[in-house]
């Protein structure tokens, strides 16, 4: 086999020995490795239709799927590999992806061929296993051969050097994930570049096509993709009782919003795959920064803590929940009324939830009655009714965010889906969504009273459309006032 010599290898720091007497020592006696294969992993039927509906939309065209490469953190080092939503969505291959995979769904009769592309185990007559330090088995360990892969997912394989031929005959019916692997969609552009410019514009219409329709292929979520949402939102709620049984250290430390996150990540390597997103621990006025990840504030007494956290699942499905605790264990009467009134429209909301609604009514339900409280508390310039009209909408200073947002396999999933079936479309059973109103009243903002200054709150919840209405996949996380203040009591 010939030598496989590492893109980023530091060759001015190697001290691999390169002589033929120990390339040779060192491939010799190894015990033999028995292939022994997987049972079909549980989600691998379902990720067999997801691709059959992907088929039927695609009839005659050849579709790429990347997983994608890993990401550069720093020099030699990367990130955490993981793959694209939409290649697991479609294999149902989860954290333990091999970097640079490649699915292909190849025309035949009415349908598709599916074949996984992957660059599958070397043998120890290969140097890579010692010397290649991006994907040698000395360095990351071994990886799954062709027919191990094969049996756990349900798809016929093939190794990673095969995928040339697909590469060499793409053509105008060629059709793949651009976000997906640069360097793929590269050089699938330079084999079709010849042709006419109408040709080439067609088929960028088309992959954006593709995107759409694999994002839409999400809204509605599968038996499997249901009991993996409520698996993550269980370990999510252990990661909050372990931040809330953590809440004396974490007060105690002069970064104490730095030991919420650490506390969380902690649980969500423990039960899960890693966080789902960058955890947001906002103690006191960083609550009102509606994406502050730095973490790295006092947790005081006093204040509020506004904790937005998730984990994801090995199977990349991940939760997305917030809670905003008060730190010395009872709310101040500000900060009650604050909460409650968020705690209202968040009920208010999962209230008018059920299938046949514009899924746009559950932003609206709770809109209504953010500004209800902010014109009764004397905050808006007008009444609730005329804030609330399109020219106007005074109450949104105190709440610029939307108040749902898909989730699955990504935070925000079906990113890519066209307005009409997302924003305006209608609710379905199976679908996942959030419900996250908020009142936020910035530390400087003089059209609030001083006491309301710096007070951030946010509730959020994982909701599951049912056949006749919805049901609260979180609700078991405390949340009320009563709840929070005896959670807090109990550590």
């Amino acid at each position: 086999m010939a030598e496989q010599t590492a893109p980023r290898a530091t060759t001015n720091r190697s001290t691999t020995p390169g002589s033929d007497t120990f390339k040779d020592y060192i491939s010799s006696g190894w015990a033999e490795r028995p292939e022994t294969l997987p049972e079909a992993r549980e989600q691998a039927p379902f990720a067999a239709d997801r691709r059959a509906r992907l088929s039927a939309l695609h009839t005659g065209r050849r579709l790429v799927v990347p997983a994608g490469q890993a990401k550069v953190r720093s020099n030699d080092c990367d990130f955490p590999f993981r793959a694209h939503s939409a290649f697991s969505h479609l294999t149902g291959w989860g954290s333990d992806t091999v970097p640079g995979s490649v699915l292909v769904l190849e025309p035949s009769g009415d349908g598709h061929e599916a074949t996984l592309y992957f660059r599958a185990s070397a043998g120890r007559d290969s140097d890579e296993f010692y010397a290649n330090p991006e994907i040698g088995e000395f360095w990351i360990g071994p990886r799954p051969t062709l027919a191990q892969v094969g049996a756990d997912l349900g798809l016929a394989t093939r190794d990673l050097a095969d995928l040339e031929a697909v590469v060499a005959g793409a053509d105008g019916d060629t059709l793949v994930v651009r976000d997906a692997d640069a360097e793929l969609t590269r050089r699938l552009d330079e084999v079709t570049a010849s042709e006419p410019a109408s040709v080439v514009a067609e088929r960028a219409e088309r992959g954006d096509d593709l995107a759409r329709d694999l994002s839409e292929l999400r809204l509605v979520k599968d038996a499997y993709e249901v009991a993996q949402m409520r698996r993550a939102v269980d370990a999510t709620g252990r990661g909050f009782d372990d931040v809330v049984a953590d809440l004396d250290e974490i007060v105690a430390h002069e970064r104490g919003e730095r030991l919420v996150e650490g506390t969380f990540n902690r649980r969500a390597r423990a039960d899960g795959n890693t966080v789902g997103y960058d955890t947001i621990a906002a103690s006191g006025d960083h609550a009102c920064v509606l994406h502050w990840t730095r973490n790295d504030g006092v947790v005081a007494p006093g204040d509020l803590i506004l904790v937005d956290a998730g984990i994801e699942l090995e199977s990349l499905y991940t939760a997305d929940i917030t809670r905003t605790l008060p730190v010395s264990g009872r709310f101040t009467d500000v900060q009650r009324l604050v909460y409650e009134a968020v705690l209202e429209a968040a009920d208010a909301a999962f209230a008018v939830v059920r299938p046949g609604i514009a899924f746009r009514e559950v932003h609206a339900t709770a809109m209504r009655v953010i500004a209800e409280r902010t014109a009764e508390w004397g905050f808006l310039p007008g009444t609730a009714a005329e804030s609330l009209e399109p020219d106007a909408q005074w109450h949104r200073r105190y709440m610029v965010h939307g108040t749902s947002h898909h989730l699955g396999i990504d935070v925000h999933d079906c990113a890519a889906a066209r307005r009409d079936l997302y924003l305006d479309g209608l609710l379905e059973p199976g679908m996942v969504f959030t419900i996250e109103p908020g009142l936020y009243f910035q530390s400087d903002d003089l059209t609030v009273p001083e006491e309301f200054r710096g007070v951030g709150v946010r509730i959020e919840d994982d909701v599951l459309v049912t056949a006749d209405g919805a049901e609260n996949l979180s609700v078991g996380i405390p949340r009320t006032t009563a709840e929070v203040e005896a959670w807090l009591a109990r550590r």
